[in-house]
């Protein structure tokens, strides 16, 4: 695909106002070649155009769909990926067909082996700039299931744990990576369940939020760009050790433990932050978003916890002069002792 038209498609699936002009100034061209140049993607069926010639509305239009409904027990994921998905992908080059073999098996199979659920159904659309695939389910739901197998205070939590990665109800027979590899190989990748609904998208912070109104199951949605550059071996590679081929590595987006009117001040939630670190060789903590930590929480978790796991590297990131401040009193309290 030629630069300017990816560059064109992706402006209107930013935002399908206003297309004409942002796009002549983002090509450098006159106003009356941008609308050339959306007139020609509106008769290759590419976008579709509403509203009138000052209030029109581009939208990427639908090219492929697939969708099909299977019971539980019944085929298994390898044969929905083969009958029904990866015909729509067959021309598409081979890293993001890998990506999505990985990402369309892996949550297929949750949903046969963890959801509880009779039913799923499993969808695929493609458009001119990028292909979304989902996974939905009417079991228990995800959030609520891990609350329960963890005894977590709130469904919210299961989020964080889900984030770290290696986390599974069944860990004789999965590892738990499935959710944490997906999440990272996806341009998006978004679970809803329950009334929560958690949004990853690469560039842009973590998001979760809460419906008014939640039903049974879960609901898996993954984005990824037609023309990706992405490769499922580099992001094993970058959470793996070399040469080990190990899970070793995690990056815990500190913001998710925020509830809604709290800070992250005490050692309850430092405690929270930390379960199950000890799996792990190598941890990143993304404090992006988080403005201010307290005293305990960052005593808790720089201090009392890396004493009691000094084998386990941790590295803070993204972090205001504030936390940054926090993190350097916990860890040099020893030092003045």
């Amino acid at each position: 695909m030629k630069p300017e038209l990816h560059q064109t498609l992706k402006l209107i699936a930013q935002d399908g106002r206003n297309v004409g002009t942002r796009l002549s100034a983002a090509l450098g061209i006159t106003r009356q070649a941008a609308s050339g140049r959306l007139k020609k993607l509106v008769g290759r069926g590419y976008v579709e155009a509403t509203g009138a010639t000052r209030d029109r509305i581009y939208s990427l239009k639908p090219l492929q769909e697939a969708t099909a409904a299977y019971a539980i027990p019944g085929p298994s994921e390898d044969i929905v990926w083969r009958e029904l998905c990866a015909p729509l992908l067959a021309d598409l080059p081979m890293n993001v067909r890998d990506i999505w073999h990985y990402g369309i098996t892996e949550m297929v199979n949750n949903a046969i082996d963890h959801s509880g659920s009779p039913t799923m159904r499993v969808g695929m659309i493609r458009n001119a700039l990028h292909t979304t695939g989902w996974i939905a389910d009417d079991g228990e739901g995800i959030f609520m299931k891990i609350q329960r197998a963890l005894n977590l205070y709130d469904p919210r939590e299961s989020i964080i744990e889900l984030a770290k990665g290696k986390f599974t109800t069944d860990p004789a027979h999965h590892t738990g990576e499935g959710i944490f590899f997906s999440s990272k190989m996806f341009d998006a990748y978004d679970i809803r369940s329950g009334n929560l609904f958690f949004m990853h998208d690469d560039g842009e912070l973590d998001i979760l939020t809460e419906r008014n109104k939640g039903g049974h199951g879960t609901l898996v949605m993954m984005r990824i760009d037609n023309a990706s550059q992405k490769t499922s071996k580099a992001v094993f590679d970058q959470f793996s050790s070399p040469d080990e081929y190990t899970f070793d590595k995690t990056i815990v987006p500190v913001r998710l433990a925020v509830h809604e009117g709290e800070k992250l001040v005490s050692r309850s939630q430092a405690k929270r932050i930390t379960l199950r670190f000890e799996r792990f060789r190598h941890v990143i903590l993304d404090f992006a978003g988080v403005s201010e930590i307290g005293q305990a929480f960052a005593d808790e978790i720089f201090r009392v916890f890396q004493n009691a796991h000094p084998t386990i590297q941790m590295a803070p990131t993204n972090m205001t002069a504030a936390v940054n401040d926090m993190v350097n009193r916990a860890r040099n309290k020893d030092a003045r002792a």
